[in-house]
């Protein structure tokens, strides 16, 4: 018998709150390794120094950002960088074999034009980028299967089409009706300072922010389009909530079959989730918190049809982390390797 060899992985952008939740549940993948661990405001501090809670479980320092050398030792890169950094390095890492997921927008879009008008980035890489997968795994599990590149999803989007998605492939609303209104917890806007999250700020208060012109609304249309086959225009408001972790996402829309009541509804969205083990669809009368998926990989969605005014509403609640971020990143990868879906995946949240 061979000795056992673990894929050795490596995270580029590793002091953040997307990177943490990467080093830790990496640490706990039983098929990986983290030999590399990258950030260019870092360079030379242990990754203990950063995060003390991890100190007795790592010793591994933050290096410096060489595609050159990252792709010597790793043969899997997740990028956990600012917006229009990661298309800088990636190309690089795919022309060395490497294994790319990218947690930035910058691999989300089919069209760049579309990226560049919203993230006012111009790119060069439109061949890579062409080939970039958007890791979603409920909607697109085949295609992250046969990937090298992944543009893991925006933690907004991901509740919101877990949420739309059944009505849009069953034709059960009429598109252009669906409203999104979701909230997040702060750690959303990552961990550099902002006035706006600071405690005496955030705490006690709730706001809407970038209304009507949010950056994950061309993401949320371009996955609906798709899915409804037909260009579609999504109203879409985000809001801060002063808790840390968590997103809920209340989707709206008129049902084209008034007819059809909440058990219905509840039916269609359990067999379209049959085969996800990471939704799970509440039962009649059931809403999801955020709460329940805290610490967890799952996504919690609930029903209700409101037959008064002829409206389907979805809930959809998600830790912004890990669903919505890291743990959905090493989701894609166990598909992408052949793995089971759930391997080192938190499976039970943090309750209460």
């Amino acid at each position: 018998m061979g000795k056992f060899r673990r894929v050795p992985v490596g995270i580029v952008g590793a002091s953040g709150y997307g990177g943490v939740q990467l080093v830790r549940l990496l640490m706990d993948h039983p098929e990986v390794e983290i030999v590399y661990l990258g950030g260019e405001s870092s360079i030379g501090k242990s990754f203990g120094d950063l995060y003390p809670h991890l100190a007795h479980a790592t010793n591994l320092l933050i290096e410096a950002v060489e595609p050159e050398i990252i792709a010597h030792r790793c043969e899997v890169v997740f990028l956990s960088l600012p917006n229009g950094l990661a298309c800088q390095i990636a190309p690089k890492l795919l022309e060395k074999g490497c294994k790319v997921l990218d947690l930035s927008a910058d691999y989300r879009f089919s069209d760049l034009i579309t990226y560049t008008n919203w993230y006012g980035t111009e790119r060069t890489d439109r061949t890579i980028a062409a080939t970039a997968v958007y890791g979603l795994p409920e909607l697109y599990r085949d295609r992250i299967a046969e990937a090298q590149l992944i543009g893991c999803p925006g933690s907004y989007p991901t509740a919101s089409l877990l949420a739309l998605s059944p009505l849009l492939k069953q034709g059960l609303i009429r598109p252009e009706t669906a409203i999104i209104d979701a909230k997040s917890g702060t750690s959303s806007s990552g961990r550099q300072a902002q006035t706006n999250l600071l405690l005496a700020e955030a705490d006690n208060s709730i706001a809407a922010f970038n209304v009507g012109r949010h950056r994950h609304t061309p993401e949320i249309e371009q996955i609906c389009s798709d899915l409804a086959g037909h260009e579609l225009m999504i109203q879409f408001t985000p809001h801060l909530v002063p808790m840390v972790r968590g997103i809920l996402a209340t989707v709206y829309a008129t049902m084209s079959d008034p007819g059809l009541v909440r058990d219905d509804l509840i039916t269609i969205f359990s067999a379209f989730y049959r085969n996800s083990p990471w939704v799970k669809v509440c039962g009649s009368g059931v809403y999801p918190q955020t709460k329940w998926a805290n610490g967890s990989n799952l996504c919690y969605i609930g029903v209700e049809v409101d037959p008064r005014t002829g409206r389907v509403i979805v809930m959809s609640a998600i830790d912004n982390l890990i669903k919505g971020q890291a743990g959905q990143a090493i989701q894609c990868l166990n598909l992408m390797m052949g793995w089971d879906e759930t391997l080192g995946l938190p499976k039970l949240g943090f309750y209460p």
